[in-house]
């Protein structure tokens, strides 16, 4: 089985007055399904994007970075034995936020 990050940009989630309800619905009911199926890992949307930056030192600063054209606005981390059906669970989640998702498969970690 593979894992997947399916993600959508800050800002592409552009959602009609009043409907916020009827997305956050809908989106909770894909991950009930994706649940369900058991190929749910992990997901969520991002709150604010006023990140801190750690460097290998351990440095930390306010970022992100200005040269940063796009930052993540949600993520889902799904479980699947296929890219198609990874492109399949990132249909149905850009159906339910009403916005487009990428989808990137993660590398394999053993000990994970």
């Amino acid at each position: 089985m593979t894992r997947y990050l399916i993600s959508f940009d800050e800002g592409t989630m552009i959602i009609p007055e009043g409907k916020l309800p009827e997305v956050a619905e809908a989106s909770r009911a894909v991950v009930r399904e994706a649940k369900k199926a058991g190929v749910w890992v992990h997901g969520g949307g991002v709150i604010g994007q006023s990140a801190t930056i750690v460097a290998t030192d351990g440095t930390a600063t306010a970022g992100p970075y200005p040269e940063t054209k796009a930052v993540i606005g949600g993520f889902s981390i799904i479980e699947v034995p296929s890219h198609e059906e990874a492109l399949e669970w990132a249909a149905k989640i850009a159906a339910a936020c009403r916005c487009t998702q990428e989808v990137r498969e993660l590398m394999h970690d053993p000990e994970a």
